[in-house]
């Protein structure tokens, strides 16, 4: 039997009290989180109240040690800790400045330890507890980016994923939703279940894949559940029915399940274009999930949950549903192993999220969307600061246009560069190589290298570890011949900062009703020379918008 504890609103003396919390978004130390031991799994179990925002838990979290250490750091802050315990034993601990720091000294490479953590307290962040758009109360997780240890202790960083399991009681006329499958039916909560006294039901979720903790979310409200269907096409391995197809439900407050619809009719068509052009989807399930996110959506593994504002007003957050299906894929199946390479989730779902509209609405409609990316980026006050940025501390100010638009084009560019066939037979390779693991830009370009058969240091340098982009001018000079054919000189200027290098791209230089030849640009100034009957009326590059520069009238 679990030991029964009540969530008291004063301090026992016998409970260790984090002094301060932490701010959330710092960037770790280098080195910080070190591969010295590994989470294979979280259990944990919440307790939940409609008359508090203080919480009661319980995680046991499974550990394998990869050496000998003299201590396990957990992140960890502002909550109570009431026991620390590895393998139902009492252990030294210190609690401190956002950590647990436990006792190891007596355990051994290579073993599998237990650490055992019971809690309570409000949670100053991650756990969202309130009242939600309509004034009811409601409990969301938002963990990103390193924000899971407000609620649960934990291993808080993207290189070390884990699977989860999750047992809540929450008040009866709630509805719980969590990443994986529902593994039993909700049920009465027994009279020794953790938290506040009051009438409350039992949900249990569990994972059985390996996400990162920023991805490992809970929510609680009164919610209307609706089916749209399965996605016949997703393949899932975790797929809990026969066929290997997944349901797609949406969940949503009771006042804005019509006015949702628009923005998720398509749901199963996006997973089924994602399986089909990526690999296998990786989850149980997946849910769309109106929630108290500070973010538009956030593409928690199997339960994505989206801007509640934005669903109440009735607004189409169409797009915002494809990217966030698309992260499921890159960010949460395959994640970036360092925060600094963020374009591999945010970049990929932009620019596959895009791709969805290209193939469901027509190129025109995705080219319109990438224009605006271009301009995005264009506008943006971080141009001269490269995708990968090690300099960046404060982890939100990672969200933005370097990561997402810029990250986008980069695909779009490398797109180009390969051909179709090469360029999604590489995405595939990536992905089936990396689902459920991590990964960084070189292992990226590696297997795109190995699959095109090309050099991409030089495109990956200049795109990704560098910042800026070409900015082309035009000069023009007409040579009129005596036989009727003249020719034109035109150089082409590369004029963007210095700070930027000059850049390296294929493309077509054109002419009047698109007469092309192919050039490549590798200098900032050089000429190419093309024939003509009569002076060319305009003169332009990329017809086919494949590369992100900007083009000087």
């Amino acid at each position: 039997m679990k030991k029964v504890f009540i969530i008291f609103l004063f301090i026992s003396y016998s409970v260790c009290q984090e002094p301060a919390p932490i701010k959330s978004g710092i960037a770790p130390h280098k080195n910080e989180y070190s591969e010295e031991f590994d989470v294979i799994n979280y259990d944990l179990e919440i307790g939940l109240s409609e008359k508090s925002e203080q919480i009661a838990g319980i995680a046991n979290i499974t550990i394998i040690l990869n050496k000998n250490i003299k201590q396990i750091p957990l992140d960890f802050t502002g909550l109570n800790i009431q026991s620390v315990l590895i393998n139902n034993s009492s252990t030294n601990y210190n609690y401190k400045k956002g950590k647990i720091f436990i006792d190891a000294k007596r355990f051994k490479a290579n073993q599998t330890l237990t650490v055992r953590i019971e809690y309570n307290g409000k949670p100053d962040d991650g756990l969202i507890i309130g009242k939600n758009v309509h004034g009811n109360r409601s409990v969301f997780a938002d963990n990103w980016p390193n924000r899971a240890r407000f609620w649960f202790p934990s291993k808080d960083h993207p290189s070390d994923k884990a699977t989860v399991s999750f047992t809540i009681h929450a008040p009866s006329k709630w509805k719980v939703i969590a990443n994986g499958a529902l593994i039993e039916k909700p049920k009465a909560s027994a009279e020794n279940a953790i938290g506040l006294k009051e009438s409350r039901r039992t949900w249990k979720w569990k994972s059985s894949v390996p996400i990162p903790t920023y991805n490992m979310v809970i929510g609680a409200a009164e919610m209307n559940i609706t089916t749209l269907g399965v996605a016949n096409f997703a393949y899932s391995p975790s797929s809990l029915r026969s066929d290997g197809s997944i349901e797609v439900s949406n969940w949503t407050f009771p006042e804005d399940t019509e006015k949702s619809q628009p923005s998720f009719v398509r749901s199963i068509e996006m997973v089924n274009f994602f399986a089909t052009k990526i690999g296998p989807y990786p989850y149980e399930k997946l849910a769309n999930v109106q929630s108290s996110t500070r973010f538009g959506g956030m593409e928690n593994a199997s339960a994505i949950f989206y801007s509640q504002e934005a669903i109440a007003k009735g607004r189409n957050i169409e797009s915002t549903v494809s990217h966030e299906i698309a992260h499921q894929w890159f960010g949460d199946s395959v994640t970036e192993k360092e925060w600094y390479h963020l374009w591999l989730s945010e970049g990929f779902a932009t620019y596959f999220g895009a791709l969805f509209f290209e193939q469901s609405d027509g190129r025109d409609n995705f080219i319109e969307r990438m224009e605006k990316s271009k301009n995005r980026i264009f506008q943006s006050k971080v141009t001269d600061r490269p995708i990968v940025d090690y300099e960046v501390r404060d982890l939100f100010k990672l969200l933005n246009s370097n990561n997402y638009p810029k990250g986008a084009w980069v695909l779009h560019m490398l797109r180009g560069l390969l051909g179709d066939e090469i360029f999604f037979r590489g995405i595939t390779k990536y992905y089936n190589r990396y689902n459920n693991m991590t990964a960084l830009t070189k292992d990226f370009m590696n297997t795109m290298e190995e699959v095109s058969g090309k050099n991409l240091q030089y495109f990956f340098d200049q795109w990704i570890f560098s910042p800026g982009y070409p900015i082309i001018e035009f000069e023009q000079n007409w040579i009129p011949k005596n036989n009727g054919i003249g020719k034109m000189i035109i150089t082409i200027n590369q004029t963007q900062k210095n700070k930027w290098p000059i850049f390296i791209f294929e493309s077509e230089l054109c002419w009047d009703d698109n007469k092309c030849i192919p050039v490549k640009v590798d200098q900032k100034t050089q000429s190419f020379e093309i024939t003509s009957h009569i002076k060319p009326d305009s003169i332009y590059m990329d017809p086919e918008n494949w590369i992100l520069m900007d083009v000087q009238n």
